[in-house]
């Protein structure tokens, strides 16, 4: 007779092995891991850096000024797409006035393609450096998705990896259980050769 279990039947299933409801158990927290887990890590870490690039803008925002220039001096090599976040740009020779008249020089990144004489909005750090502009709110939301996808998809490749490593534990008790209870009952089964 089958008995009633937390609302369910419990079968007496004489195959059923503890590998098998370990790995029954196994895949309801893989589960649970993968709906809960995994998004809850991505809005973990996004959060955090959302909060660390929000604050390097404010920082560089404070730090740098903008100056509408004039290239006075023939551009250069094009940057490193890595130094200004994939904008092509150049570094040239310009001058502004300052508040007091007073006219200035310095090397600053300009667009590529600007020719001498053209007037350039010019990026300028507190020790007079020519800069790149600091990061706006949608760079800011940019660097926030990317770091939350790719730290749910770790989260999700690192809880499917140990699932399948579970998995191949639990088939090789399984099969060990299995050819344990053979050793046992086989002759039984087996009718004798003579």
């Amino acid at each position: 007779m089958r008995t009633l279990v937390c609302g369910r039947r419990r079968r007496g299933n004489p195959l059923l092995r503890r590998s098998d409801v370990v790995e029954a158990w196994t895949a309801l927290g893989v589960a649970v891991l993968l709906f809960v887990g995994v998004p809850l890590a991505g809005v973990w870490a996004g959060r955090g850096a959302h909060d660390r690039a929000a604050a390097t803008a404010a920082a560089q925002r404070a730090d740098r000024h903008i100056v509408r220039a004039k290239v006075i001096g023939g551009t250069a090599l094009p940057l490193p797409a890595t130094e200004d976040g994939g904008e092509s740009a150049r570094r040239a020779l310009v001058r502004w006035a300052e508040s007091g008249a007073r006219e200035r020089t310095a090397v600053a990144r300009v667009p590529a393609g600007t020719r001498t004489g053209e007037m350039v909005d010019v990026w300028f750090d507190s020790r007079g450096r020519g800069v790149g502009a600091p990061p706006d709110a949608i760079a800011v939301w940019q660097h926030t998705v990317v770091v939350g996808v790719c730290t749910a998809g770790g989260a999700a490749a690192v809880v499917l990896l140990a699932h399948g490593v579970a998995r191949r534990i639990a088939l090789r008790h399984r099969l060990l259980e299995w050819e344990r209870e053979w050793a046992r009952t086989g002759p039984d089964w087996t009718p004798g050769r003579t």
